[in-house]
């Protein structure tokens, strides 16, 4: 048994055979040709840059298909490098300046391009190193005429084992195939690691040489909380990891605390029917088995939007027409949607949630679709609860500081963390120029989090969290302190965080949350915080 400490990007356990990625790097040789071949060399690197530029574009159609908008900037990106002028003309002018052949002068600019990024001090560009190889080989190997390597075709579960995963690479690998990641390079900000956290697969990158360690076929375990991988584990290794997948998955969870509706949009090429959409939810219900299924309406728009949708080109699509804003715009879809939602709440314990809510009149129009969608199922003659809960998410710092006037208008309040915190700090995550920045810890983020919970007690109405903060355990002791008593996160995460709270009492999570809201700096946050966590789940770090 061999274990290699790495860097966590996502968290998790995945336990199965590796599959080991051969890297599709080419080694090409310097040589000329004679003078007379240059125009057919030119004319060879202008079809390779169109053809390679066509691919990347179906890509990125591809991609923001499947997984949004977001993600498929990547690839506007990579498109954007291939179609620059500048970069045929330099390769161009290797060409006729030395006589060398396309591929060759190909390469040598772009290791030329490649040795700008690494030697500069900003860590975005220096990641922006694995994009720039991509390209490379993508149009290298048009160039060559070779036929891409496909790893699409899986047959069964496996830990992607690598050196590195270009982003494309990753992008075309079907989920349901992959287990987890095991990369050697790579940081938590890496494209890698943001994938990975999309497609929710346990991954750790920094390992260094893990692609020398392991074999092909091998069992591997991948703890993606921890940051270690683990080839050749004992049995009793493997049956402790089974354990923790196992109470994540089936006995830990006292219900759905977000189920993610815009996924039935995201995935098919047309608008998903009224049954399509009803199966779905009345599956999700009875999977629960009497527990609460929190339904939170379509959360279109921003990086989550299809071609089919109609979607538009924003200038600043974070604070464009998202969310609820989207669902009133368009009420023909928003009325369908709800219907769905009502008649699978006849079938269990079902709660709406409208997301992005900013101003109470947009609660108010929301929860008026709803009431016309119920006298609309009466007349029809469906069954449906008529006292299904609603309530509203608090990803805004509006709905925080106006969180007591929304009372008489919701059922519950769900703080949703990463939006609360990318709109309170005026930080895109994703952007890695900046992601440093963006922090749940913030002082200003934790005195909204307490503006809600003073509202919620103040009107009875019940306050949850959700998003990346509920599931660290760092942050479980001030959560419980601010008075939140319901957290929502993925299933890998709830054992480590009711390890957390089994080791606390509320009165010493009240006093951390009382010291930790008079600091004024996240630092001084952090700082309390992880010697807290140091002392009472050291495990956890």
């Amino acid at each position: 048994m061999n274990a290699k400490k790495g860097i966590s990007a996502s968290p998790g356990v995945a336990i199965g055979p590796a599959f080991v990625l051969d890297t599709e790097q080419y080694r090409i040789p310097r040589r000329s040709i004679d003078p007379a071949g240059v125009p057919q060399q030119i004319r060879l690197l202008d079809a390779a840059l169109a053809a390679a530029r066509e691919e990347v574009g179906d890509i990125r159609l591809a991609t923001a298909r499947k997984h949004g908008a977001k993600m498929a900037e990547i690839f506007a990106f990579h498109e954007g490098f291939i179609a620059d002028p500048g970069l045929r003309k330099a390769v161009a002018s290797s060409i006729e300046a030395n006589s060398y052949t396309a591929e060759f002068a190909f390469a040598q600019e772009m290791n030329k391009r490649q040795r700008v990024f690494l030697d500069t001090t900003d860590a975005y560009l220096k990641e922006r190193v694995r994009d720039l190889r991509d390209i490379e080989e993508r149009v290298l190997r048009q160039m060559l005429g070779r036929a891409r390597e496909d790893i699409t075709r899986l047959t069964q579960p496996v830990v992607i084992v690598a050196h590195d995963i270009l982003p494309s690479k990753a992008l075309e690998l079907e989920p349901e195939h992959i287990l987890g990641f095991a990369i050697d390079v790579g940081g938590s900000t890496s494209h890698m690691a943001i994938i990975a956290r999309m497609l929710e697969k346990p991954t750790v990158v920094a390992l260094n040489d893990v692609t020398t360690m392991v074999v092909g076929g091998e069992t591997l375990i991948v703890d993606g909380s921890s940051g270690i991988v683990i080839s050749e584990p004992d049995e009793d290794t493997v049956n402790r990891y089974r354990s923790t997948q196992q109470r994540a998955m089936e006995l830990g969870a006292e219900g759905i605390g977000l189920f993610r509706s815009e996924f039935l949009f995201l995935a098919n090429e047309r608008l998903p029917t009224e049954e399509q959409q009803y199966e779905s939810f009345r599956a999700a219900v009875r999977h629960a088995r009497g527990k609460p299924v929190t339904i939170r309406t379509i959360d279109l728009g921003a990086d989550k939007m299809s071609d089919y949708l109609g979607a538009v080109q924003e200038h600043n699509p974070v604070l464009g027409l998202r969310s609820m804003r989207y669902c009133l715009h368009h009420l023909d879809m928003f009325k369908t949607h709800l219907r769905a939602i009502l008649r699978a709440s006849a079938h269990g314990d079902v709660r709406i949630m409208f997301p992005m809510i900013t101003t109470v009149m947009e609660m108010r129009q929301a929860r008026s679709t709803l009431q016309d969608v119920m006298e609309d199922l009466e007349e029809d003659g469906l069954s449906f609860r008529r006292d299904v809960p609603v309530g509203m998410m608090v990803e805004t710092p509006a709905a925080a500081m106006l969180a007591s006037s929304f009372v008489g208008d919701t059922a519950f309040y769900s703080i949703g963390t990463n939006d609360l915190t990318q709109y309170t700090l005026a930080v895109d995550r994703a952007n890695e120029r900046v992601a440093y920045l963006y922090a749940p810890h913030n002082p200003a983020v934790l005195r909204l989090l307490r503006e809600v919970m003073r509202a919620g007690r103040r009107g009875s109405v019940p306050v949850t969290i959700c998003g990346e903060m509920a599931g660290q355990p760092l942050y479980t002791e001030l959560l419980l302190g601010l008075g939140i008593r319901t957290l929502s996160m993925a299933p890998q995460d709830i054992p480590q965080i009711k390890r957390a709270v089994r080791s606390t009492s509320i009165s010493r999570c009240e006093r951390v949350a009382r010291t930790i809201l008079r600091f004024e700096e996240e630092r001084q946050v952090m700082n309390f915080l992880h010697d807290r966590l140091r002392s009472t789940d050291p495990e956890a770090l």
